[in-house]
């Protein structure tokens, strides 16, 4: 398919990953906020304060692990492109 299909991807990769990365970091700690907020608001032990401990497990690894793990692999992503962008411009001219 050759360097275009290449550089397709590299683009859909980083502008895909960007949104993901920022969507799950944020939304992480969003729903840890809300159970600090019910937390604070006196409500432990309540419906919302059950439902807002599962949102923490869910939120606690998206913005620990996987929002901060999409950065590293965008940055991975350019490293290769530019180290990779020798052969693709001699294979452009071949």
């Amino acid at each position: 398919m050759g360097p275009p299909a290449v550089a397709g991807l590299l683009m859909g990769a980083v502008v895909t990953g960007i949104f993901l990365a920022y969507h799950l970091a944020n939304t992480g700690g969003a729903w840890d906020n809300a159970k600090k907020l019910v937390e604070m608001q006196g409500r432990k032990g309540s419906d919302e304060h059950k439902v807002a401990v599962v949102g923490d497990i869910i939120g606690d690894p998206y913005k620990d692990t996987a929002g901060p793990a999409l950065n590293t692999v965008i940055k991975l992503l350019n490293t290769v492109a530019i180290v990779f962008v020798a052969a693709f411009v001699a294979i452009l001219v071949l």
